[in-house]
């Protein structure tokens, strides 16, 4: 069967993709599963209780998440609400919501989904390899179907979440940078895996912002307001096409599909 993972969602932009593109997507792969990355879809940082439903109307069933889920207080609603909705498994226990979930496709497949947060260039939280250890020997009890989102800055730490869960899990999808990398592959034991999955949103900017912004920014080194970019509208992400009774990736595949 095939999966879809999208990279981060960017504002209303990336929104507007989401909603046009993930259904023609659908239709044309075969797609039975949808996972999207949506700690920037509120206005480029957090998310709120409406815009997942919004997303999860468009046909995504699980919404993951990193550093900047934490950006919008109505987040906690959703949560603790069981609204397929993660927070990184590697913050604090003591947190609200979840770090993974266990979803039941029409199908009778189960999906296990674990969403991580990276630790190098970003702020502390708990070990990302052994929290992601620990979870996948819970979810395995109930599914050999496991996806993970590592929300991470560093490529080296990606990668070597990589070869850490290679044959545990069946894909990994690297999120946070918003620049798609070409070095999709099937690892040796049969996980999928991509450093970073790309970005949902408007690229005539600088990863979703308006470029000006940014330039003076960088050249000044002063404060400056960043607003979001709205030209030049891209869907990124994968399609993983999977064993569902092993759980082992057979290919996957980067997609990059214009807005229009």
């Amino acid at each position: 069967m095939k999966l879809l993972f999208i990279g981060d969602i960017v504002g209303e932009p990336g929104r507007k993709a989401i909603k046009k593109l993930v259904p023609q997507l659908v239709k044309k792969y075969t797609i039975e599963c949808v996972i999207a990355n949506a700690e920037n879809a509120a206005g480029g940082s957090g998310i709120t209780p409406s815009i997942a439903e919004e997303l999860k109307n468009c046909g995504i069933h699980v919404l993951t998440s990193g550093d900047h889920i934490w950006k919008r207080k109505e987040v906690i609603e959703i949560l603790d609400g069981g609204e397929g909705v993660l927070r990184p498994l590697n913050y604090p226990k003591e947190n609200p919501g979840s770090g993974s979930t266990i979803i039941e496709l029409s199908s009778g497949v189960k999906i296990g989904v674990i969403n991580l947060l990276g630790r190098v260039f970003m702020q502390a939280v708990e070990c990302p390899f052994r929290a992601s250890r620990e979870e996948v020997v819970k979810i395995k009890k109930i599914t050999p179907n496991i996806f993970v989102d590592i929300h991470a800055e560093a490529t080296s730490e990606k990668i070597a979440l990589g070869w850490y869960l290679d044959g545990l899990v069946t894909g990994i999808m690297g999120t946070h940078t918003h620049v798609q990398t070409a070095d999709e592959k099937i690892l040796p034991k049969g996980t999928a895996y991509i450093t970073d999955a790309g970005m949902t949103g408007p690229f005539d900017s600088v990863i979703g912002r308006k470029k000006e912004q940014i330039l003076s920014r960088f050249v000044t080194q002063r404060p400056t307001r960043f607003e979001m970019a709205e030209d030049d509208i891209w869907l990124n992400g994968v399609i993983i096409d999977f064993d569902e009774k092993q759980g082992k990736a057979n290919s996957i595949e980067r997609i990059q599909k214009k807005y229009s």
